[in-house]
């Protein structure tokens, strides 16, 4: 799956609508060591990640960020300053890490930061869009601004998210709740507890 640019589709939070929760990037690429994409945090996150998608099924979709086969415009430049990541989206830094890859089944891939588009609207339907992964600075950020000008509830589930460094993490952090009401960061607790049965 591929997810596209799209307008007009949003997730609008109304009442007693199930959130859905979209895993962004927990792949091989950002979270083991030696690699030039690291989130030192990725570890951390792993177990809080699994919980969620746990709790929150089987309204979760997985995204990866992949290479495109040919970069245009600015991603030209971009791929030049990171060559090692023009791969194919089965190489195996592009894999979803584990324990995660077992419970993802089919992936939303994207060449872009952003995983927000009509496959991601879809999904999310009308309940709000709940963000965890990686990274908080780049591909989460860019996911929440692009939910929320599409009218999505979106909340960003702050310690189930890692930055490419902690001050980076909580300046995106910060950045996002500018965007309240649109954009509501909570915490893994906040989501488990409103996940639960009454």
């Amino acid at each position: 799956m591929t997810s596209q640019p799209g307008t007009g589709l949003s997730g609008t939070g109304g009442p007693g609508e199930p959130p859905c929760l979209a895993v962004i990037d927990m792949q091989r690429v950002f979270g083991e060591p030696g690699s030039p994409w690291l989130a030192p945090r990725f570890a951390e996150i792993v177990e809080l990640v699994r919980r969620l998608a746990e709790a929150l099924a089987p309204k979760v979709v997985f995204t990866r960020f992949v290479a495109p086969a040919v970069p245009h415009g600015a991603w030209r430049q971009y791929y030049e300053q990171w060559p090692f990541a023009l791969q194919p989206p089965d190489a195996p830094i592009y894999e979803l890490a584990a324990p995660l890859a077992a419970m993802a089944g089919p992936t939303l891939d994207a060449t872009t930061f952003s995983k927000w588009g009509p496959e991601l609207a879809a999904r999310a339907g009308g309940g709000p869009l709940v963000l965890a992964g990686v990274s908080t600075d780049c591909c989460v950020l860019s996911t929440a601004l692009a939910a929320a000008d599409a009218g999505a509830t979106v909340r960003v589930v702050s310690d189930a998210c890692a930055g490419v460094d902690d001050e980076s993490h909580a300046q995106a952090l910060h950045i996002m709740s500018l965007y309240g009401p649109l954009v509501e960061v909570v915490t893994v607790a906040d989501v488990l507890g409103g996940a639960r049965p009454a």
